[in-house]
Formats: structure tokens, C-alpha cells, sequence
């Protein structure tokens, strides 16, 4: 060896001390395998995390939608009370919006916290007359924590009373600044999961758990039944303040973590021990230090350039492709593992073979002019298989590996796995069109209205077309369009309004009217938030209801009212004029008088006595059904309460239970157990005494009384039909003087002609009717029909 090459060696002290240099080369390369572990664990935690924020994010925004569109529910069943705080059209509005949200369990008004209005009543009669503030502690406390915020607040989830698990949301309501009730809504909570898309199954590495702090133990309680122990994981949070609610998502793969770090650290150590070995090695080979050391040089050269182009695409597979053959060259571990092959399998297919077939044409297209020179790298949007024949989206890029004006030989193709992005994109696309749909099933126009573009429409729900029939095109085309389409004589009333009020108050609403497409007038309440504050306004966000038939209720109301009115005096001139009536029983008792005064025996005087006490009996009754039937006629305050059709009936049967024995009546009854009528008790007691009465007072002399009582259910209201096999009525002559006053129509002793009668203002007087159906000698059938 020339002393040249030796002085180097002894003079470097490195060389001269192999032990020592080996030992701060291998602590060099451990350090840089820690750094280096340590940054993969850093961006496996970091995507971890970021993908557990998107889907968590996910989920909260459903969530707060459904919670927004339970608010705007409970806004308009909160719509239905008059200004004295009673429910108008209560079952005709909570049907409509059950219809529209099948998620729901049932939509309430409790005034003074009890409830008393619920929709739809089967399946939850349980839950009517509960008293939110004495049932429990824990329900008295989340009331009143929903009356103290004075806006909706979610209490669950709950077993409720009725059944199953769900989230009863309240909205505290106020008339003239005093606390009336809660409009309320109540949510199945499998139902609340599955909208907010809070469900295991879907994934195999993600758990959710939902959450609440108890407000009597302060103990954190969770609803999802052996998920809580996935918290030792990396998870993340997202807190929900209209119910109190905190969801977890936590990441299970423990383990995937481990491994990936594991195979890169043995690896790295492998390379290490190796690399101080072979150094050591060298450093005993003085004799061919020189020539060892610059071979060793070019190959760790290569390994280490190898390995950083590796590792810093670790993320990206890459392939080196034949450009004339197509077929595989290279791939690296990251490609083999998407595409499913080993690396000797890939390097016997052609790329093509890979690609779906619909993405093949535009590749092929573009690696022409590729091959042509017309460019030097394209990139696209395609479809590989696997080899599971499942799809992977790719974003592929293709660089030639030849220069400029050489013949194609070999290209280099990156590709990028975007599958999970492409299912994101789809997921948000039926995210957005799910909440679209759900802001057009709302009933009422949603809207929003830039502050700082002059007020312009930025946005508003189809329902525009179906109330106003304008398009949502024609009602964003320009500004000042809604202040065009108001009704001439409230324009300058909400324009005043508009100015003078916006900006003093954060929530408004007020109602006006507006000319429709077709030039028709229809009734609007605007209920508006100024958004997102009163300091510093953005935006205004409302919902138009149509609320015409609310006018026209109204105003129907105010008719019948002057009606009523006008009932009162005709009764009142009906009792002037049946009063007048009575005369002829003042006449029998003057002319009877008379006769008793000039009467010569003491038995004739006897007999007009008997006669005068029969007159006066006779003038008592009529004047008691009289006055019954003006009362009747008169009331305007009867109390109408949802009463039990069956326990009614049996009453009426126990009271009848004499004459049905003594008759040996036979009875059919069939009223099921949950048809409730709304009625007034008094009322139905005689309204059923009468009828089952008469069907055991004219039953035939010929044949044993058959008496049928069936009840059913129909729409939003219920049936009674009351079926006996008696006499029957001629109702060809008689039919127009059934329900009259003083008719009688089988000359039975004891008939006065005031029951009918009395029984059919009974049930108007409630809104209701009856009917009847009979054959002289069949029988008779008389149907009410309950509302």
C-alpha cells in the first residue's frame, strides 16, 4: 500500500480507534431511528386525530340539524296557542308534522308543566297528566334548567313512561311575559343515533359514545352500552349545549400503530447493527481500507438514496413502467400494497390490466401524446382493481423517463390512494342534499338575507314555490324582491318596523300579508334571528309559516261567535214563545179551579183534585225539559276533556242494569278500551242513557231485546253505533220530526217527545252529529259520529 494512502489512516483518529467510532456511529443511527420513529408516530396520531375530528364533526353538525329542526318543530306547535295561551288545531298541525318527521315519537304542550296535549295519543296515553315538577327530582331540575335558559333544551336520554328510550326536547313558552308551559318534542333515541349518524356498525375501527353529566350524582353517565372502555384510546370530543351532551369518538387500532412503528424501528436496527459491523469490519481491513471504503461509499450511497426516496414517499405508490410494453418494471412496497400483488406478481402484468375499463380510453389518449412529445407528464383522476377486484380511486401522475426527443423507453407513475376522499366527497354531497331536503320539508319557507349586500336573498327553501308559487330563482333575482310582493297596505307598516326594530332586538317576529304568483293574498308570521350578533350583524336567518287558514280560522271564529249571538236571542224568543205555549195548561188549571169551586159532593171535588194534580205534574215536566233544552242551547263554556268510550258505556249499562234484567235483554258490546272521545261528561252520561233507554223501552213484544254497542276508530275521530232489533221508526213519514220538541211516535204512555231532542242538541252542542237508520219492525240504528 503507498505511504500516501497509509498517512491518512493513522493520522485519522477515527480509523485508529474502530471500537469507539463504531460505538458513536451506532448511537448516531440509533438516534436518527428514534427521530425518525418518532415523527411517524407523530403523523400516524396526527391523521389519526384529524380523521376522528372530521367524522366527529360530521356527526355533530346532523345532530345540531335535527335539534334545530326539532326547535323550529316545537316553534310551530307553539304557534297553535291564541293569545290567551289555548291550542288551536293542535292534532291537525302535531299530525302534519309527525307525517313529516317519522322520527319522532310524539309532539306535546304542557302548560303549567303538566302534560295534557299530546300527539299522536295511542301508543302514549301514559304520558298525559304527568307533572314534569313532581314526577322526579332529575325531571323537575332539567325543566326548570330549560325555563331558566328560556330556550329549547333537550332532557335524555330517558326512559319514557310510554316506552323505549328517547330525548324529550322542551321549549319554555311565554304569554304576556309569564311562563305558560313547554311546547315539546319527544325523540326515539335509536332515532336520534341513526340521524346523527352516531352508529358502530358502519366502521370497524371507529366507536362512538354519547354522554351526559347527571345533575344529581355530577357523575358522568354514557348511553352506549360497553363503549366507554374505548376511551383509552386516542379519541376526540365534541360537546352538544342544547342537550348537555358530549360525544366521544374514539380510534380502536391500537395495534396498527405498534406495528407500523415496530417493523420501522426493527428495521432501522437491522440497518444499524449492519452498518456498525461493517464498519467495524472495514476498520479492521486497513490493508484495503481505501478500496473497501470508497466500494462501501457507492453501495451505502445507493441504499441510502434508496431508502430516503422510500421512506420520504412512503405514503405514494410508485412504479417504473416499460413505455413500449406497458409492463412493470419496479414498484414499490406502498404500490404492491395497494394494488394487493407482491412485487414479483406486479412485475408480470401490464398497467392496463389494472386500470377499470370505462378510465382505459382517456389513458390511453393521454399517454399518446405522451409518447409524442406533445407534453412531458399528465396527471388524472382514475380507477384501479385490485386484486380483489375492489376499486381504488387513484390520482395518478405519469412523467417520461426519457429526454426530450429520445425514443419512449421507460416512465415513472406515481399514485396517490384518494378512495377515502372520494367517499368523503360523497358523503358530504349527500350530506348537503339530506339537509336540503330537510330545510324543503320543512312547513314554512326558510330563508337568509345578507346584511352587508343591501338585504339581498342569499337564500331561500323550495316551500316558496308551494306557498307563494315563486320560484327560488325569481325570489333571489333581485334585491328589494320580498319588499315588491307585500300587501300594499302593510308595506310601509314592515318597512317601519324593519327600521326602527331590526337591530334592537336579536329575535323578531311579526306577521303581514303578501301578494302570491297567482295574485292571491296569503297570511305570512315571520319568525327572524339576527346573525350572528346584535354588535356585529351578518346575516338574517328566519322561516315564513303561512298562516291564512290561522286567519281564516279566526275570522270563522268571530262569525260564529256573532252566530252564537244570534242563537242566544232565537233561544231566548223560543222560550218567550213556548212560555206563551203554556198558556193551555194555565187554562186547564182555571178551568179545573173553577169546577173544584162549584163542585156539589165531596167526591167530585175529590176527582177534579186528582185531575188538577195530573195538570200540574204535566205543566212541571214541561217547563224542567224546557229549561234543560235552552240550557243546552245557551252554554258556551261546556268543558270538553278526552274521555274513555268503554268505561262510559258501562256505566250507562250498570244504571239500565234493572230494566235490562227485567226486559232479559241481550247485549253485544264490542267498544275497544283505547277510543277516547272528547266530550263533556254530563253530557255523554245522558247522551248514552237516552239511547240505550229508548232501545229497551220500544223493543218488540214479540221477540227477546237484542241490543248491539260497537265502537271504532276513524281518521282523527271515533264512532258509536247503538243497534237494537225493536219497533223501528217509520222514518219515510217521520224522519223530519225525529229529533223534534213534544214528538212521540209509538203512543207509548210514558213518552214525553223531549229525549230525542234533548240527546241531538247534546251532541251539537260538542261539534258533533248523529244519525239514524230504521225499519218499522226491524229495528233501529243510531250512529254518532265523535270529531
Amino acid at each position: 500500500m503507498p505511504t500516501s494512502f497509509k498517512q491518512p489512516i493513522k493520522s485519522n483518529w477515527f480509523i485508529l480507534n474502530p471500537k469507539l467510532t463504531t460505538f458513536i456511529f451506532l448511537l448516531t443511527l440509533i438516534g436518527i431511528i428514534s427521530l425518525i420513529a418518532q415523527q411517524r408516530y407523530q403523523i400516524i396520531k396526527e391523521n389519526r386525530e384529524r380523521d376522528l375530528n372530521e367524522v366527529l364533526e360530521n356527526a355533530k353538525e346532523r345532530l345540531d340539524q335535527l335539534l334545530k329542526n326539532s326547535q323550529n318543530i316545537a316553534i310551530t306547535v307553539a304557534l297553535t296557542l291564541d293569545q290567551s295561551g289555548k291550542p288551536r288545531n293542535f292534532e291537525k298541525v302535531a299530525a302534519e308534522i309527525m307525517k313529516a318527521n317519522p322520527s319522532l315519537q310524539g309532539v306535546q304542550l304542557v302548560p303549567n308543566g303538566i302534560i295534557k296535549y299530546m300527539y299522536p295519543l295511542k301508543g302514549n296515553e301514559a304520558a298525559i297528566g304527568l307533572d314534569l315538577f313532581k314526577l322526579s327530582v332529575f325531571n323537575a331540575i332539567e325543566a326548570r334548567k330549560a325555563i331558566r335558559l328560556r330556550k329549547m333544551y333537550f332532557q335524555g336520554p330517558v326512559v319514557l313512561v310510554q316506552g323505549g328510550k328517547g330525548v324529550i326536547g322542551r321549549l319554555p313558552l311565554f304569554v304576556d311575559n309569564k311562563f305558560w308551559g313547554f311546547s315539546a318534542v319527544v325523540i326515539k333515541l335509536d332515532q336520534l343515533f341513526r340521524i346523527a349518524g352516531i352508529e358502530n356498525k358502519k366502521s370497524s375501527h371507529y366507536r362512538f359514545q354519547f354522554a351526559k353529566i347527571n345533575p344529581l350524582t355530577n357523575q358522568e353517565e354514557f348511553f352506549i352500552p360497553g363503549q366507554d372502555n374505548y376511551l383509552k384510546n386516542t379519541y376526540q370530543t365534541k360537546i352538544v349545549e342544547e342537550g348537555d351532551w358530549k360525544i366521544y369518538l374514539a380510534d380502536t387500532r391500537a395495534v396498527y400503530a405498534d406495528y407500523q412503528l415496530g417493523s420501522l424501528i426493527l428495521f432501522g436496527l437491522l440497518v444499524t447493527m449492519l452498518s456498525s459491523y461493517l464498519l467495524w469490519t472495514l476498520l479492521h481491513k486497513q490493508a484495503q481500507l481505501f478500496t473497501v471504503v470508497h466500494k462501501q461509499t457507492d453501495m451505502l450511497l445507493v441504499a441510502g438514496n434508496k431508502y430516503k426516496t422510500i421512506f420520504d414517499n412512503a405514503a405514494i405508490g410508485i412504479g417504473r413502467i416499460n413505455s413500449i410494453t406497458g409492463e412493470f418494471l419496479e414498484a414499490n412496497a406502498f404500490l404492491c400494497k395497494l394494488l394487493g400483488y407482491t412485487e414479483q406478481e406486479l412485475t408480470n402484468k401490464k398497467i392496463k390490466s389494472l386500470i377499470h375499463t370505462d378510465d382505459l380510453a382517456l389513458d390511453a389518449h393521454n399517454f399518446k401524446r405522451l409518447r409524442s412529445n406533445e407534453i412531458r407528464q399528465f396527471s388524472s383522476v382514475r380507477r384501479y382493481i385490485n386484486k380483489d377486484q375492489q376499486v381504488i380511486w387513484a390520482n395518478a401522475i405519469v412523467s417520461p423517463l426519457w429526454e426530450y426527443g429520445e425514443k419512449p423507453s421507460q416512465h415513472i407513475v406515481i399514485i396517490e390512494d384518494i378512495t377515502t376522499q372520494i367517499a368523503y366527497e360523497e358523503q358530504l354531497i349527500e350530506a348537503k342534499k339530506y339537509a336540503e331536503e330537510l330545510i324543503n320539508s320543512i312547513e314554512g319557507i326558510v330563508w337568509e338575507a345578507s346584511v352587508k349586500e343591501n338585504f339581498a336573498n342569499v337564500f331561500v327553501s323550495r316551500k316558496v314555490y308551494d306557498i307563494l308559487g315563486y320560484t327560488q330563482d325569481e325570489w333571489s333575482s333581485e334585491v328589494g324582491f320580498f319588499l315588491d310582493k307585500l300587501h300594499h297596505e302593510d308595506k310601509e307598516r314592515v318597512i317601519t318596523y324593519l327600521d326602527n326594530e331590526l337591530f334592537l332586538r336579536k329575535h323578531h317576529e311579526y306577521e303581514y300579508r303578501m301578494i302570491a304568483k297567482d295574485g292571491s293574498i296569503v297570511w305570512i308570521r315571520d319568525s327572524l334571528t339576527v346573525e350572528p350578533s346584535l354588535e356585529s350583524p351578518e346575516k338574517l336567518r328566519g322561516i315564513m309559516m303561512d298562516i291564512t287558514q290561522v286567519k281564516k280560522a279566526e275570522e270563522t271564529l268571530h262569525k260564529s261567535y256573532e252566530l252564537v249571538n244570534e242563537q242566544n236571542k232565537r233561544l231566548l224568543n223560543f222560550s218567550y214563545i213556548v212560555s206563551h205555549n203554556l198558556r193551555s195548561h194555565a187554562s186547564n188549571i182555571d178551568g179545573i179551579s173553577s169546577l173544584i169551586s162549584n163542585a156539589e159532593t165531596e167526591d167530585e171535588r175529590s176527582e177534579m183534585i186528582k185531575l188538577l194534580r195530573k195538570v200540574v205534574t204535566s205543566l212541571n215536566d214541561t217547563l224542567y225539559n224546557l229549561n234543560n233544552i235552552v240550557n243546552i242551547q245557551s252554554s258556551m263554556d261546556l268543558i270538553k276533556e278526552p274521555l274513555n268510550l268503554s268505561e262510559y258505556v258501562n256505566n250507562a249499562l250498570q244504571i239500565q242494569e234493572t230494566q235490562i234484567l227485567s226486559k232479559k235483554a241481550q247485549l253485544i258490546i264490542n267498544v275497544p278500551n283505547d277510543i277516547f272521545v272528547y266530550f263533556n261528561k254530563a253530557y255523554l252520561e245522558s247522551v248514552l242513557l237516552n239511547l240505550i233507554s229508548n232501545a229497551l223501552r220500544y223493543s218488540h213484544a214479540l221477540r227477546k231485546p237484542v241490543i248491539e254497542i260497537t265502537g271504532e276508530s276513524i281518521g282523527g275521530g271515533s264512532i258509536l253505533r247503538i243497534k237494537d232489533n225493536g219497533v223501528g221508526i217509520d222514518l219515510s213519514k217521520n224522519k223530519d220530526k225525529l229529533f223534534g220538541l213534544n214528538q212521540t211516535f209509538h203512543g207509548n204512555s210514558d213518552a214525553r217527545g223531549f229525549g230525542l231532542f234533548i240527546t241531538k242538541n247534546q251532541i251539537e252542542a260538542m261539534g258533533d252529529r248523529i244519525d239514524v237508520e230504521s225499519k218499522v219492525g226491524e229495528g233501529s240504528t243510531f250512529t254518532i259520529v265523535f270529531s
